[in-house]
């Protein structure tokens, strides 16, 4: 008998991963946050409930893992202190604006208030890379990282949540100043 040298069946994990965040965010973006279960997301994303908890024990762990790789590497390239911090505000507008994230970002959050293994996730998963970042970039201590990123990211998705749109580049730039002032 001769061994099998193709792959395993079904999608390769990868192919399926942006298949399921593409379809989560769709979702998220037509139906709301609780509106997205997790059989409307599979079903969104073609595949049956089964495979989407084989690789998320539950919706928050699902959503944390498509805000990751949205979100992607933070943009780090500039040497200026200021002008970094900047341009991550911007960045972070940015994609808090795309259809679906702001939505599922302030979701996952305020899941995340009476579930403590969600918040450990979101903690560790998504903030910690981020937060160890911007110290090593910014020379902040932990404190006043964790701060800057409670007012921006608090911020733009209160906005969000209070007229349903992105915060305004105007009043992101005066965000932008006000953070900056703060951190002289």
């Amino acid at each position: 008998m001769q061994a099998s040298t193709s792959s395993a069946a079904g999608r390769p994990r990868s192919d399926l991963n942006a298949s399921v965040f593409a379809a989560t965010l769709r979702t998220v973006h037509e139906l709301g946050y609780a509106g997205a279960t997790m059989d409307r997301i599979a079903a969104a994303a073609g595949v049956a409930k089964t495979t989407l908890y084989r690789r998320w024990p539950s919706k928050g762990a699902l959503i944390v893992d498509c805000l990751i790789d949205v979100f992607g590497r933070l943009p780090l390239d500039e040497a200026d202190r200021g002008e970094l911090l900047a341009s991550g505000v911007r960045w972070l507008a940015a994609k808090i604006g795309e259809p679906g994230v702001g939505a599922a970002l302030a979701g996952v959050f305020s899941d995340a208030v009476n579930d403590p293994a969600l918040r450990e996730i979101l903690s560790v998963r998504l903030q910690q890379p981020y937060r160890l970042a911007l110290q090593a970039a910014l020379g902040e201590p932990e404190d006043r990282v964790r701060l800057l990123m409670d007012v921006l990211t608090g911020t733009l998705i209160h906005r969000m949540g209070m007229t349903g749109e992105p915060m305004a580049d105007a009043d992101v730039e005066a965000l932008i100043a006000m953070v900056l002032r703060g951190l002289r």
